[in-house]
């Protein structure tokens, strides 16, 4: 019951921070699973799975707003979950330790970059959607795809800031599209590959899938009331704690 109470506050305050910057669950809730025990294989897979939940919880409150384009929304499922199953694949192929500093510095760097452009995400003005500016984004949301299947903490980050910083997109709707097509659509994808090549501690769920759930949910409707600034500060606080914590460990 200890075990359970734990996931489910670790689960809660992950999810809920993840939905109001656009991404991040794993700074909290992977270290926990492995701290309670997993083996970093079955903690990668249970994450995972749990994380499609955070998605969830999202949808149910973004959908009500109406932010999300059905084009836009089917570039970045046709990009990106080629991406997610190949870094799902392949992940337990390169040494942890040097991927882990990779993404650590490349986190570090989105915060700071978000810090001193202050009119980033301020406002929507899409661009490159079409002809060979949209390829480029296409392959942007390729690698970005990739580090979502294979590396847990803070992906979803990335996605944010590329559909800021290269499609136009304000802060609000780019979190928008992160936790529904890419808490959903392409953690479920990498939850079904891990799923099938590893082990996922399934007795674990139950207190997982409610807090991703919930704090999905809250932390959707925090960001939506309080609008473009709340998320911006948000997005720079997580990325560069989730970028220190992965340099330092």
């Amino acid at each position: 019951m200890l075990d359970q109470l734990i996931l489910f506050v670790a689960s809660l305050a992950a999810n809920f921070f993840s939905a109001l910057s656009g991404g991040g669950a794993g700074l909290i809730q992977f270290p926990i699973l492995i701290f309670l025990g997993l083996p970093f294989g079955i903690a990668l897979a249970t994450h995972k799975v749990a994380s499609v939940a955070l998605g969830l919880g999202a949808t149910l409150r973004h959908m009500r707003e109406s932010h999300l384009e059905r084009r836009f929304s089917l570039i970045i499922l046709a990009a990106g979950l080629p991406g997610v199953v190949l870094g799902a694949v392949t992940i337990l192929q390169i040494p942890e330790r040097i991927a882990t500093l990779a993404l650590g510095f490349l986190t570090l760097a989105l915060g700071l970059y978000s810090v001193f452009k202050p009119r980033l995400g301020m406002e929507h003005a899409p661009r490159n959607q079409h002809g060979w500016g949209l390829v480029g984004g296409m392959a942007g949301l390729f690698f970005v795809g990739v580090l979502n299947g294979s590396i847990t903490s803070g992906t979803g980050l990335f996605l944010t800031l590329w559909q800021i910083r290269y499609f136009g997109l304000d802060y609000t709707r780019a979190v928008a599209y992160t936790l529904i097509l890419c808490g959903l659509v392409w953690n479920g994808t990498g939850a079904v590959v891990l799923g099938l090549i590893g082990t996922v501690a399934w007795d674990w769920m139950p207190a997982l899938l409610a807090g991703s759930i919930l704090g999905g949910y809250l932390g959707s409707h925090l960001a939506i009331m309080k609008g473009n600034l709340w998320i911006k500060r948000s997005f720079e606080i997580v990325t560069i704690l989730i970028g220190l914590k992965l340099i330092f460990g």
